[in-house]
This record gives structure tokens, sequence and C-alpha cells, in this order.
């Protein structure tokens, strides 16, 4: 297939997922992005951008249905209640809105002779139960039963399933691990979050203290890799209809690597000092803004556009309020690997480069400028 005529749309582009796949499609060669989100975005160099709210059925029908030139879909929006991250992950209101706002996107789009060739959507490790089970056998495989508990991940898949047997476009699943990115605002991306953290204890003189519970053996996913595997996924054949995890290619231990967070951050290590990140972060709006005015920042002032839920989910993957022995979750890779797709990436690497990214966008202080105005 030539890619010569391939349009990408780019849905919940300001999410840690969602970004980096626009700037990815952006830089390829013969492709065209789109970028979708409800607020303004400014796209990269190379992409375009669609201001649209997925849970408006019209507006969503009026801007997309008379499209004749999107050939490719990614779907990486999704809705969490305000302050209910974690618990609203089974809520049924959540969990239906979720299924309209992709209706909404395909729908319009899905129709006889138009160019729709491809969807991308997003699970992840819910969809084997890391959630809610106790422990899950490792590793945990797509060709696995789907397993038994209510999910927004099936009713999308399904409606995708439902479509598509009618039509001439295919489906790809991505299961990616926990993903980390440079997205501000981001409801599920710990970096900015464990960067905040971070400099509110280097200003106060402290070092770095883990802050999570018990250690789990697990994966992460780098957000570029995710935009790699989903320009894989749109064009080769052995994608079609198929269901992949996706991860780095090796596992971590938050504190095996806190060592290094703390040297991507300047700073020392502490011993650790078991708290909530969405409990500390929670007030410290005014210190956020001494933070920026002093290294002159160009990060919000306001500390919730900075790291949206990020605290929380932070809390959540290290296991914070929990008792060890904790088993580890690991997903094979195996699959998406035999099928064509072989990027990997350190994920020590991965901390270092996301958290350098925000350093060199001055969305978080440096050493360097700490030593300055010492």
């Amino acid at each position: 297939m030539s890619t010569a005529q391939s349009t990408v749309l780019i849905v919940g582009a300001t999410g840690v997922v969602g970004q980096a796949c626009l700037r990815h499609f952006a830089s390829l060669p013969g492709w065209s992005a789109i970028g979708v989100a409800r607020r303004p975005i400014t796209p990269p160099p190379g992409a375009h951008s669609l201001q649209l709210d997925l849970q408006d059925s019209a507006a969503c029908a009026a801007a997309l249905a008379g499209r004749d030139d999107i050939t490719h879909v990614v779907y990486a929006a999704v809705y969490e209640k305000p302050g209910g991250l974690v618990g609203g992950w089974r809520d049924q209101e959540q969990m239906d809105t979720n299924l309209q706002m992709l209706r909404n996107v395909v729908e319009p789009l899905d129709r006889p002779g138009g160019p729709l060739r491809h969807v991308t959507i997003m699970q992840g490790g819910k969809a084997y139960g890391v959630h809610i089970h106790p422990e899950i056998a490792v590793p945990a495989r797509e060709r696995w039963p789907r397993d038994a508990h209510e999910n927004f991940y099936w009713l999308q898949e399904d409606f995708l399933r439902e479509r598509q047997a009618k039509a001439g476009w295919h489906f790809t699943i991505l299961r990616p691990r926990i993903v980390f990115g440079d997205a501000m605002g981001s409801h599920m991306n710990p970096i900015p979050a464990i960067g905040v953290y971070a400099w509110l204890r280097h200003e106060q003189g402290l070092p770095l203290a883990y802050p999570g519970g018990p250690a789990r053996v697990n994966q992460a996913i780098d957000a570029d890799l995710i935009a790699q595997a989903c320009a894989w996924a749109a064009t080769s054949p052995n994608a079609r209809n198929e269901t992949f995890n996706l991860e780095n290619g090796d596992v971590f231990v938050w504190q095996n690597v806190w060592p290094t967070i703390a040297d991507a951050l300047g700073m020392a290590v502490g011993a650790p000092e078991p708290q909530s990140l969405g409990a500390t972060l929670a007030g410290q709006q005014q210190a956020w803004e001494r933070i920026v005015d002093k290294y002159r920042l160009a990060a919000p002032r306001k500390l919730a556009a900075f790291i949206g839920q990020g605290a929380t989910y932070a809390d959540f993957q290290m296991n914070h309020g929990k008792t060890g022995p904790l088993p580890p979750v690991i997903m094979s890779s195996v699959k998406i690997r035999q099928a064509g797709f072989h990027a990997c990436m350190d994920t020590e690497d991965m901390f270092r480069k996301w958290f350098g990214q925000l350093q060199q966008r001055r969305l978080l202080p440096t050493a360097a400028q700490a030593r300055t105005l010492a």
C-alpha cells in the first residue's frame, strides 16, 4: 500500500500517547497528521489540529462525516472522571462515555466508499485485571480468554469488531504497560508529578526520597515507542485485527530505578519515605508558583494543569498503601515481535530522556540553575 495519500487522525492529541503519535506521524514522509483535542493545541511542524468535543456526537458528525481524506485513526483519548482516576475505572457511566466517544469518531468515518483503512485503539494491563486481581499469571498473553470484569476496553473492542466485520477497514488493539512521556496535564503520565515532587523537596533542602510502597517487578513503555508501534500497525498486514502487548523490552522495579531518576533530576537519593504523592502535592500550589518564578520556568503556574491526575496515578503504580511482597506484573511482548515490530528501549534511559526533555523545555529546573541561584 502506498502511503502517499495517507492521513491519520490522532484522537486525544494532548495526552501522553496522542502527543507522541502526533509528533511521530508528522515526521514521516507520505503522511499527513491531524491532532484532535477538546482544547486548542499547537501542532508540531507538519501536523494540523482539530478542536472537537468527543462527547458531542453532532459536532463530531459535522466535523468528520464530510472528510474524504482520513485513511487512518489512532484513538488515544480516554475520559476519566475528575478526582476518580482509579475508582472510576469500573464506573458504568465512565465506561459508557468512553464507548460513546469512540463511536462518535468512527461512525462518521465508517461509510460505504469512504477512505478509512485502519483504526488503532489502546487498552493496557487492565485488560488482564491488574487493577482488581491480587495476582495475575506471568507472563500475561494476548491469547488468553477475556478477563471477566467490566471494562470500557471490552465495550470499545466489541463495537470495533462489529463495525469492522461489515466494512473494508481493519483495526489493531495495543496494550501498553505503564506509559511515560512528556505530556502536561495528563491523568496517566507520572513524569511531571515526580518532577514536581522532586523539586519541592529540593527547595526544602531534602534529598529525593522514594515515596511508594513495596517493590514489584513491572514493565514500562516509552510513549515514543507506542507512536512507532502505531505507525507500524497502520500499514502492516500482520497487525490487522490483532491485539498486541507492548513494553520497552525489559523489566524494572521502582526502588531500583530511583537513583537514576534522582541523578537525572540532579538530586541525591534519600531514605524511602512512604507517602501519597496525590495528597502531598494537593496543597503545594503556592510552593510550585515560587519554583516557577524563581527559575523562570515555562511550565503552567497552575499545578493541576501541569500534572493532571498524574500524582494519583503514580501512587497506584508505586503501590502506595499496599503491603508486600507483591507478585510481578509482566506482559509477554513476543507476539508483536514475531509480527514484525522490534523497537525497544532501556527503561533507565527512558527516565533520563523524559526528565531531560522537561528540563530542556524549561518545564522543570536543572541542577545547573539551582547552583547558579544558590
